[in-house]
């Protein structure tokens, strides 16, 4: 690589190259436009390896709280199926964890920045 700002790929600057990916209709992931890192930190990560006790109180008080934020649109029935799944962790007859949770989140919010899983 030469240093002049070209991918080498291409011979395309790295602006040439985002103006062109746009006009491919391929958009930037909405978490990297966000600032968000994808990645999960070594203490979220440690944390995920804790058991969460059976608490038949937290998963009732979330699954009551995902039942009154569901409404018709979109939103409001992608923040009630995530705090759904939040009280699957206090569900000793459901296996999940913070990280897998985490990763379905943030699949759900890939697709719907896409514009849906048909594109």
């Amino acid at each position: 690589m030469s240093g002049d700002g070209r991918d080498g790929k291409s011979g395309k600057s790295d602006d040439e190259g985002a103006e062109n990916d746009d006009a491919n209709g391929d958009e930037p992931d909405a978490l990297d436009a966000a600032g968000i890192d994808p990645v999960v930190p070594e203490s979220a990560a440690s944390a995920a390896d804790e058991a969460f006790a059976e608490d038949d109180e937290v998963r009732s008080f979330l699954r009551e709280i995902a039942e009154d934020v569901r409404g018709d649109s979109s939103e409001s029935k992608q923040l009630s199926a995530i705090l759904y799944r939040v009280s699957d962790l206090y569900d000793p007859d459901e296996q999940t964890s913070p990280e897998e949770i985490y990763l379905n989140v943030r699949h759900i919010m890939q697709i719907k920045a896409q514009g849906g899983i048909e594109r």
